[in-house]
């Protein structure tokens, strides 16, 4: 039997990766983490395969152009990231479940691929407020990659109703058993 997709996106700073990662690590999930594609150097920590599939500016542009990908990015001028349709079905077709961690318009491209073998999940700061405490506490942005991520924040919650499931990301703790829940219930349908 084939996996199923599991989608979960968020602002910078809603806790979308600790959350991701908890879930990885819950037994009878059967999830497996979707590794992206990338066009940007490696770096020497970076393993091909596992951090990202390390691809040059024509090899990602020929995938692009072959619609391989379910979705992608130029971030920044030749720097390129997306979701190889490949990666789905390697983890699927073993009967694993896929979970990707990605930004709002990518999240709802790969359910309107997948439609109901897909299980999209926001994950809501409490407040703007709260989020611009969490992005502070972070401290791995100045002030101004501080503003920009709060305004992005505000356009991307205009979306949240687009999803499958809503979780407020109060408490940590609380937020990861809700997503174990929803997950494990659309994984028995």
């Amino acid at each position: 039997m084939a996996g199923k997709i599991i989608i979960l996106s968020a602002p910078s700073g809603s806790g979308k990766t600790t959350i991701v990662q908890q879930l990885l690590n819950m037994p009878g999930l059967l999830l497996e983490f979707s590794v992206s594609a990338c066009s940007r150097p490696k770096r020497s920590n970076e393993t091909h395969g596992k951090d990202y599939y390390f691809l040059s500016v024509p090899e990602f542009k020929e995938k692009i152009k072959n619609q391989e990908f379910l979705e992608w990015e130029e971030v920044y001028k030749n720097h390129f990231y997306g979701s190889l349709i490949s990666e789905v079905d390697r983890i699927t077709n073993v009967g694993r479940n896929i979970i990707f961690d990605v930004d709002v318009k990518g999240a709802l491209n790969i359910k309107k691929h997948y439609g109901q073998q897909a299980l999209s999940i926001y994950i809501k700061p409490p407040s703007i407020k709260e989020l611009e405490k969490r992005l502070i506490k972070r401290a791995t942005d100045s002030p101004e990659e501080i503003k920009i991520r709060l305004e992005k924040a505000e356009f991307e919650m205009g979306f949240a109703d687009k999803f499958d499931e809503v979780i407020v990301n109060d408490v940590l703790e609380n937020s990861v058993n809700k997503a174990c829940k929803i997950i494990s219930d659309f994984l028995k349908r």
